[in-house]
C-alpha cells in the first residue's frame, strides 16, 4: 500500500483510475476464453485441470479497517492478479505438453518456474532420447 505513503499524488491517482479499471473488460473476456480452452482442450490432451481456487483468492475486502474504495480495489487486485497467476499455470501446462524445451539462456531473462523440468536448449541427444518410442 505504498500509495498511502505518497502524499500529493491524488490527482495522478484519479487520472490513472480509468486506465486501471478499463482493464477489467478485456480481463473478463480473456478469462471466459481461457476457461473455455482449459475446460475443452485439457481433457482432450489428458492434462489435469488447474484448480482455479488455488490461484484466485478474493478475501481482503472483508477487512473491517479498510475503506469502501480500498475494499473495491482489493477485490479488483485479488481477481486480476489471481486470474493472471491462474492463466500462467494453464499456459505453463500447455507449454509443457506441446513443447517442453527450455529457452536459450539470455542475460536478464527470468525463465518460468515450470521450465525446470524441460529439456535443455540445443541438446539434440536428450531430445531424441525423450522422443524415442
Amino acid at each position: 500500500m505504498d500509495y498511502l505513503k505518497r502524499k500529493g499524488r491524488l490527482f495522478f491517482h484519479i487520472i490513472s483510475m480509468p486506465i486501471i479499471w478499463s482493464l477489467v473488460i478485456p480481463v473478463v473476456i480473456l478469462d471466459i476464453w481461457i476457461e473455455l480452452y482449459h475446460r475443452t482442450c485439457f481433457p482432450l490432451y489428458g492434462i489435469p485441470y488447474v484448480k482455479r481456487q488455488n490461484y484466485v483468492l478474493i478475501d481482503r475486502h472483508k477487512l473491517q479497517y479498510l475503506s469502501f474504495t480500498q475494499k473495491i480495489g482489493c477485490v479488483y487486485c485479488g481477481y486480476v492478479n489471481g486470474i493472471i497467476h491462474y492463466w500462467s499455470e494453464i499456459g505453463g501446462r500447455t507449454e509443457k505438453y506441446w513443447c517442453g524445451i527450455m529457452h536459450h539462456k539470455k542475460k536478464g531473462f527470468i525463465p518460468p518456474k515450470h521450465h525446470v523440468t524441460f529439456l535443455r536448449y540445443g541438446d539434440k541427444k536428450q531430445f531424441e532420447q525423450f522422443t524415442k518410442r
